[in-house]
């Protein structure tokens, strides 16, 4: 074949496959969804994806499959730009044999992660699949886990972030499982291990495919989402936001955005913000809005553990992480939800050197005979450890009442803090007032009247439940006025960016997991 031959072939099969790409288009566009190539020509820069491996075919021979050849096995891979930034991606196909996962289209994905590792670019996954690929028995099963392998190799080293676009079954649940965040589509994603029919055989439940693994399901009961859209459009929007505020890889910083507010902004309006009265709720969310850059606010998996509000956002044009008490919603206790919720998420801002603001109004843990059951021990240990751990900057900010153990768990200067703020109203204390007068005063209160009772929870008040004792230690840095809220912030986010702190040498710690 000469050189003229060469391009004529190129052409031929390319225009084959493009012929094949409109006529699967056009059927999918009647249903509302994206071909895998329109969605990675969405998720990318105009003109920026650069394709790789499209010719790339099975090697499978059993069961009629080597009938069933077609170039590029169910998967697109390559590269392009995502707001200036260079990104790798794939994207499953479930037009081809149900856009499985084979040997050679897992290599596939495996190579454009490799790539992604020594560039230090994000990596994204567009998932579309019925999982392995039965015909190729053992085969697939080692390119699936080679890609397990990867994605484990690649935490903390760039960021990954998986899209759910239709089913993930299976084992092929697990890649997106080991990135650092999932988006699921409403009413088009099914994420789960063992599918509907294969639990009526086993267990002879009844379940619906949107019941045990929908994008609801997911973000609201298990966690595993943390981001849900409407369509495909809308999912890869939100990927290219998430995207903005995070680093490129473990060794850079976010991009910093121009601010065009005033970082000495006050807002006297925060003076009466959060009720005197520490039973009453407010929403946190509120507050966090009007502290951060207008319209910075990015909640990560807002349906799930509604107790710990946890996302991005800007201060004065830089990228922070934030954690914080929702008053608003089982008083801000700390659950077994919650605290794995916020671990995780702090574990990944320390791995991508993302300061973490934490707005601290929490009661303690929370109470109860199936919180105990269920390993609040265990899992509230685990947020302990990720803010232990972190070297990143960490700020805190008790804005009304920080109780127990919840106030050493939730950035507390004993665990490495690094500037601790507190409102003129916040109470620091082994435990609430009444709590505590209930049981220093036990038998007194049998004998006396109202008047003793009041007194004494005047007295606890007054000498432990405010911040000024903290102060006088040196727990608390500064006590504040919440209208300088924002410049408080600003300021000593700017002093932390040169930190230099470093953990003892070791292999890896045992977190409680």
């Amino acid at each position: 074949m000469n050189e003229f031959d060469s391009y004529d072939e190129l052409a031929r099969r390319n225009l084959e496959m493009t012929d094949r790409e409109e006529a699967e288009a056009e059927e999918r566009e009647g249903r509302g969804l994206m071909t895998a190539r329109q969605r990675l020509e969405f998720l990318f820069d105009e003109g920026t994806f650069q394709e790789i491996d499209r010719f790339v075919t099975h090697g499978c021979h059993d069961f009629g499959m080597e009938k069933k050849r077609i170039p590029g096995d169910a998967v697109i891979t390559g590269s392009g730009m995502i707001n200036g930034r260079l990104v790798h991606a794939y994207a499953q196909d479930f037009r081809v044999m149900g856009g499985t996962f084979s040997e050679a289209n897992t290599n596939k994905i495996c190579k454009v992660l490799d790539k992604a590792m020594q560039l230090g670019t994000p990596f994204i996954g567009l998932n579309d699949s019925g999982g392995s690929r039965i015909q190729e028995g053992v085969c697939g099963l080692a390119g699936v886990a080679t890609l397990f392998l990867k994605n484990t190799l690649a935490s903390g080293l760039i960021p990954q972030i998986s899209a759910i676009m239709g089913p993930c079954a299976g084992g092929a649940s697990y890649s997106p499982a080991l990135t650092d965040f999932i988006v699921m589509v409403e009413g088009q994603s099914h994420m789960f291990v063992t599918g509907p029919e294969v639990i009526r055989a086993t267990t002879h439940e009844e379940v619906s495919k949107e019941e045990l693994g929908g994008a609801s399901t997911h973000q609201q009961r298990s966690g595993v989402s943390h981001l849900v859209a409407a369509d495909d459009k809308e999912c890869i929007v939100l990927i290219r936001e998430l995207l903005d505020y995070l680093p490129a890889n473990n060794l850079e910083v976010s991009p910093v955005r121009k601010c065009f507010e005033d970082p000495r902004r006050r807002e006297p309006l925060l003076n009466n913000f959060i009720p005197a009265d520490t039973r009453v709720p407010y929403d946190v969310k509120a507050l966090l809005r009007t502290v951060f850059d207008e319209g910075s606010f990015f909640e990560i998996q807002s349906g799930y553990a509604a107790n710990l509000v946890i996302g991005f956002a800007r201060l004065n044009g830089r990228s922070v992480g934030m954690v914080a008490n929702q008053p608003a919603h089982l008083a801000g206790a700390l659950d077994t939800a919650a605290s794995r919720k916020g671990a995780r998420f702090v574990r990944f801002c320390d791995a991508f050197n993302i300061p973490i603001i934490t707005f601290v109004d929490v009661p303690g843990f929370l109470p109860g005979k199936d919180q105990e059951l269920e390993g609040i021990i265990r899992d509230g240990a685990k947020l302990l450890y990720a803010y232990c751990e972190a070297t990143v900057p960490k700020i805190c900010l008790i804005t009304r009442k920080a109780y127990g153990g919840a106030y050493c768990v939730m950035s507390s200067k004993h665990i490495r803090g690094d500037y601790n703020f507190a409102y003129p109203g916040a109470e620091i204390a082994v435990m609430g007032p009444e709590g505590a007068v209930n049981i220093i005063y036990r038998r007194q209160l049998a004998k006396q009247d109202e008047g003793f009772r009041q007194e004494k929870l005047d007295e606890y008040r007054q000498r432990f439940a405010n911040p000024y004792v903290a102060a006088s230690r040196g727990y608390i840095d500064e006590i504040i006025m919440p209208e300088d809220t924002r410049w408080k912030l600003i300021m000593a986010l700017d002093r932390l960016k040169t930190k230099m702190v470093k953990n003892p040498r070791k292999k890896h710690g045992n977190m409680p997991l």
